[in-house]
């Protein structure tokens, strides 16, 4: 007894080196470990496990290994761990993943397999797989057949006419109404019989109404019985069916932590998320490298995830660039399964401003602040039993509340430096034209309207890694004003920029033909082949004249929404986004290697700038950044952007420089000026 116990290990542990020498992969290298598992939200990628990626880079190029995906790329993750060899000694290596499936398989050599295997073709998952795929053929055969078509056409054009009869009929019964009211208003007396007249004549028209519309009703069951009810019963089999399989699926999803706890993909996300988990849950790079090395007793040590190849369409992803594990996917299995390991801090939970915002204007009703990059404009939201938190970042309306502002022009309170002169409105290059210039208002304390000293509201919102101008309002009625301002694009904001890169599609040179705009109070470039006509309309164009300009301007046009699969990102999808309009003026550009060409077997080497200014027309969530970033737009992300961009940097080089818009209470024009400076780092 005791002998056969000691002898399964050994079986077990030949197995599990046999298996791991297919996975496992050699990483030769003096480099250090880091102290702290990587904190896999927001990291900068360690030493060691660079050097994985490069390791993988290599192999991907060699083999040749992507042909088999068609389309876009796809993203890849190594995970550096250590393990006690044969001897004992403590030796490094690294996994290696893939996101999801590639070229249509999960069980590429030299990389980890899928934590559950559901492409078996006579597992449980493919041949469910398939009914519900037969269920979908025979859906399609009945609302592609000639006779049902035709059964349905007639039956709309009945209802139709019902639908129009009952109307029409209600109309009759409105005015007979109207006719009985008039009669019995008109002073003259109603005998008997007229008044039982008139309560018999209401009584039938109400009881003809119903019956229409009980006819009509009875109509459409009938149809639903005569022809749908087959098609629906086999709708309703096959959701039940999908949802089954799904829940099923997710519950073969066990995941393990450092601790040797296991829980289900339900469980996990039943917990932080309160719903079931979305499709893909638990496919992704970072659950299957962790699973990996927890059930073969490897001790992750660091990790990674970057992308390779084509960015998609919707997306942005930059060839060989890293990237944080996605939220709604990973956050709540990842919280589970980094317990037990000694994960380094949120870099996002700890405090990123390193300056503290600066008051240009303030009276009863409004503040114009500056605010510094890495300052939150309103109180963020933490994701509940998460670590992801923004709590160390004061935002500028918290900031402010707790200071005493002054109501004249003039500031007072702890840390806020008193001013007595107006801002300096002078600016070369974005002026008002065709109006007088804007002033600073200041407003007598004896002002008639009333102000609420506890009311404090950003108007709009900036980034947090976004510095430059913001308006809070100071009593309900102005952030009403302000809001309806800015809702309806009234105001005028004008961004500074410095990109990654130049975009490739601007011509170098003086005396490029472009058009230049007057709109409000700025003064804007862009190419003259014209516009779409819902740009048109979201500029509010007056007749142009040709102008001339150093670099190339234009309108970028992509519509957003939400990456419900990695919030906070936001995705072009030209279906179902909103609208979004950015114009942009190419102001300097500081060229450092003419040839940007890029070869997916080396990272992109050169390391030049653009300045930019924006002029968003729209106010949608990442709105600039993604467009600057995504190939249908500049194609070159703002240098340091932390989501979209490739390259870090000190802060994010965006900067709000220009704001015009008018007083809500009093309607004067306002317009103040902010400059980023980032000029100075081009020169450089």
């Amino acid at each position: 007894m005791n002998n056969s116990k000691s002898a399964k290990p050994t079986t077990q542990n030949s197995k599990l080196k046999t298996q791991n020498s297919k996975m496992l992969h050699a990483l030769s290298t003096s480099l250090p470990s880091p102290r702290q598992f990587t904190y896999p939200f927001c990291y900068d990628v360690d030493p060691l496990a660079e050097a994985a990626s490069e390791e993988l880079q290599h192999y991907i190029a060699t083999t040749g290994l992507m042909s088999a995906e068609k389309g876009c790329g796809k993203m890849f993750g190594v995970l550096v761990v250590e393990y006690k060899d044969e001897e004992g000694a403590l030796q490094r290596g690294f996994l290696a993943a893939y996101s999801g499936l590639l070229g249509g398989r999960n069980d590429w050599q030299y990389f980890v397999p899928p934590v559950f295997d559901a492409q078996q073709p006579d597992g449980h998952f493919k041949r469910t797989e398939r009914e519900i795929s037969a269920i979908n053929r025979e859906i399609s055969a009945i609302e592609h057949d000639p006779q049902y078509l035709q059964s349905v056409a007639q039956h709309e054009e009945t209802m139709k006419r019902l639908q129009a009869e009952v109307e029409a009929f209600k109309v009759e019964v409105d005015a007979a109404k109207t006719r009985r009211d008039a009669r019995r208003k008109s002073g003259e007396p109603l005998s008997e019989e007229e008044q039982a007249e008139m309560v018999r004549e209401s009584q039938f028209m109400k009881a003809e109404l119903r019956r229409r519309r009980k006819a009509m009703e009875q109509a459409d069951s009938t149809f639903n019985t005569q022809h749908s009810t087959f098609l629906k019963s086999l709708q309703r089999k096959r959701k039940q069916m999908s949802d089954d399989l799904q829940r099923w699926l997710f519950a073969a999803y066990r995941m393990l932590n450092a601790k040797g706890e296991e829980r289900d993909l339900i469980d996990i996300f039943r917990e932080y998320t309160h719903a079931m988990p979305p499709a893909g849950a638990g496919d992704c790079c970072a659950p299957k490298l962790l699973q990996y090395a927890y059930q073969h007793r490897l001790r992750p040590v660091c990790m990674a995830e970057f992308w390779w190849g084509e960015s998609p369409a919707s997306e942005i992803r930059h060839h060989l660039h890293y990237y944080p594990a996605c939220r709604s996917k990973c956050l709540p299995i990842l919280t589970h399964m980094l317990k037990g390991l000694d994960v380094a801090p949120n870099p996002l939970a700890q405090k990123r401003h390193t300056a503290e915002p600066r008051v240009l204007y303030a009276d009863e009703y409004i503040l114009v602040v500056d605010k510094p990059a890495g300052m939150l404009s309103v109180p963020g939201k933490a994701e509940a039993q998460s670590e992801f938190s923004d709590s160390a970042n004061i935002s500028v309306e918290e900031y402010f509340a707790q200071l005493t502002i002054g109501t004249t022009g003039v500031v007072g309170g702890a840390g806020i430096p008193a001013r007595t002169t107006a801002p300096n409105y002078s600016d070369n290059n974005s002026q008002c034209r065709g109006q007088e210039s804007p002033r600073l208002l200041q407003l007598p304390t004896n002002s008639q309207f009333t102000t609420n000293s506890k009311f404090l509201k950003a108007a709009h919102r900036l980034d947090m890694d976004t510095s430059g101008l913001l308006v809070l309002a100071r009593t309900e009625q102005a952030y009403v004003e302000l809001q309806r301002q800015f809702a309806s694009r009234e105001t005028v904001k004008r961004y500074e920029a410095v990109l990654s890169g130049v975009p490739k599609h601007i011509v170098g040179g003086y005396g490029i033909p472009v058009v230049a705009i007057a709109n409000s109070c700025s003064h804007l470039y862009f190419y003259g082949q014209g516009l779409r006509q819902e740009c048109r309309s979201l500029l509010r164009l007056e007749p142009f004249a040709i102008q001339f300009a150093k670099y190339s301007s234009g309108c970028i046009s992509l519509p957003l929404i939400a990456d419900i699969n990695d919030r906070p990102r936001q995705r072009v999808d030209m279906e179902h986004g909103k609208p979004a309009l950015t114009l942009y003026n190419i102001v300097e550009v500081r060229a450092a290697d003419a040839n940007t060409a890029v070869a997916y077997t080396t990272k992109k080497a050169d390391k030049s700038l653009t300045l930019v200014h924006l002029y968003p027309k729209t106010g949608r969530t990442h709105q600039l950044r993604v467009h600057c970033a995504h190939p249908q737009g500049l194609a070159c992300p703002i240098l340091g952007d932390p989501l979209y961009g490739t390259e870090r940097a000190d802060r994010m080089y965006l900067h709000a420089a220009e704001l015009t818009f008018r007083h809500p209470i009093t309607g004067e024009p306002m317009h103040f000026l902010s400059p980023s400076g980032f000029l100075t780092i081009l020169a450089e």
